[in-house]
Parts: C-alpha cells; sequence; structure tokens
C-alpha cells in the first residue's frame, strides 16, 4: 500500500466513525436486556419454567411411580414366578410379561385413575384449582389405593424408623411412609403367590424323577422329561385364567370372578 492510499484511509476512517455516532438513534444507547421475571404478571414466566420442570420430573419418573404406586410389582413378579415355576426361561418373552402386567395394572387402576383425574387434573385443566391442590387431590386415590392394600405391620415398621406418631386418620400417614410399606407388602404378596404356584409344577419333577430312578434312568435330567407335561397341565387347567383372576381378586378392589 503506497504512502496516499495510507493518508486517505487514516481521514477517511474518522469521518465515518463520526458519521455514524451523528445519525445513530439516541435510545439506541440507553436500550437493555430485561431479564425479570416478575413485576406485573407475578412471576408468570418464572411460573412457566417450575411447571415446565415439574412436568419434565414427572414424565422422567414415571415409570418408577408405575412399580412403586400401582398393582405391577405384584403382577410382574408373580408372572416371572410362573415362568421360573414351569420351567421355561425365555417363553413368554420378557416383554409380552410386562406387556401383560401393564395392562392387567390398568384394568385394576383404573378407578384409581379415573378419580385422580376427575378431582385433580381436570380441575386444574379447567383453573379452578391451583398446581398444589391439583397434586394432593390425585396422589389421594392412589394413597387410599395404597393402605387398602398395604399390611399394617409394614406401616408401623416405617412409621417407627422414621420416628413419625401413628395418625389418628389413616389417610394422614405421610407418603414417604406409605410407599416403601407398600412395596415391600406388594412383594410379600407375590412371593407368596410364586409359592402357590411352584408347588404343582414341583410335584411333576418329583414324580418325573422318582418314574426315572426307578426305570434305572438316572442319567436323563428329569426336566427335559417333565416339561411337557407341565405345559400340558397348565393348558388342560386354564392356567392363564386361574393365574390372572386370582391376581386380579387379590386386591380389595374386586370381588370373586366366576366363569
Amino acid at each position: 500500500m503506497n504512502k496516499s492510499a495510507r493518508v486517505f484511509l487514516s481521514l477517511a476512517l474518522p469521518a465515518l466513525i463520526g458519521l455514524a455516532l451523528y445519525f445513530w438513534p439516541e435510545g439506541a444507547s440507553a436500550q437493555n436486556i430485561s431479564l425479570d421475571f416478575g413485576g406485573e404478571d407475578n412471576g408468570t414466566v418464572t411460573g412457566r419454567i417450575i411447571q415446565m420442570v415439574a412436568l419434565l420430573t414427572v414424565l422422567s419418573l414415571a415409570p418408577s411411580i408405575m412399580i412403586m404406586m400401582t398393582s405391577f410389582t405384584r403382577i410382574i413378579v408373580a408372572l416371572s414366578f410362573l415362568r421360573t415355576a414351569i420351567g421355561i426361561q425365555q417363553t413368554p418373552p420378557n416383554a409380552v410379561l410386562i406387556s401383560l402386567a401393564m395392562f392387567l395394572t390398568f384394568f385394576i387402576m383404573a378407578p384409581t385413575l379415573e378419580a385422580a383425574y376427575t378431582n385433580g387434573i381436570q380441575p386444574l385443566i379447567n383453573e379452578e384449582i391451583d398446581e398444589v391442590e391439583a397434586f394432593q387431590r390425585s396422589i389421594d386415590p392412589f394413597k387410599t389405593f395404597m393402605l387398602d392394600n398395604v399390611r399394617e405391620a409394614d406401616v408401623e415398621l416405617f412409621l417407627n424408623a422414621s420416628q413419625t406418631e401413628k395418625p389418628e386418620n389413616i389417610m394422614e400417614t405421610p407418603l414417604q411412609v406409605v410407599v416403601p410399606a407398600f412395596m415391600i407388602s406388594e412383594l410379600k404378596r407375590a412371593f407368596e403367590i410364586g409359592f402357590m404356584l411352584f408347588l404343582p409344577f414341583l410335584i411333576i419333577d418329583l414324580v418325573t424323577a422318582s418314574i426315572l430312578m426307578s426305570m434305572g434312568m438316572m442319567m436323563l435330567p428329569p426336566v427335559t422329561i417333565s416339561l411337557p407335561f407341565k405345559i400340558i397341565f397348565f393348558v388342560l387347567v386354564d392356567g392363564w385364567y386361574l393365574v390372572t383372576g386370582s391376581l386380579i381378586q387379590s386386591f380389595d378392589a374386586f370381588g370373586p370372578i366366576t366363569p
């Protein structure tokens, strides 16, 4: 770059900057970005952010909530015991057992879900109540269901562990006490059902093993011979009907089922 060009740029650049500052709007330099979420709207934006975070949290915890506060635990554990008792580890597949347990859970929990929607969700959608009251109204039907199916000894265990006095009204029992007590109660009942499911198939295995030993076929695994008999026995007694009906009747909300 020659000397004349450098002189021209040194004179033109300050002139351009001066023109830009001269024609710049007066309010432009006073503008700023406001991140105030309060003010006249009473924290509306902040409230929406909190609602969004709460919604995402509930959605992420939905599988755990389904396991903790519904009939899913008892059903899936009992069905797993049934599959193990028959002796077929991959049939029905896990996806089939989980799907069956989910639909049975929706069937059993239908009155509870309907009550939660009617008492809590629908008034919230209609803007009749706030989020806190909607949560309390929605959780009360689930607490009622859990308290109807929980053992008193399990509730007392967690009340004593948390050093909480037993409330006069059972519905005032804290949720952090009801949920774990309900879960261990469900596991106990599921194991009881599993024991009853094992007995007939265990008898078939013992009879098969005795016959094989009397025939001198001790090297042949009894399970290989007894498996077809256990399957046909389960089919002939209409096992799926009996197991499903027993699981449904094991909850207090349902009475006896007659064919």
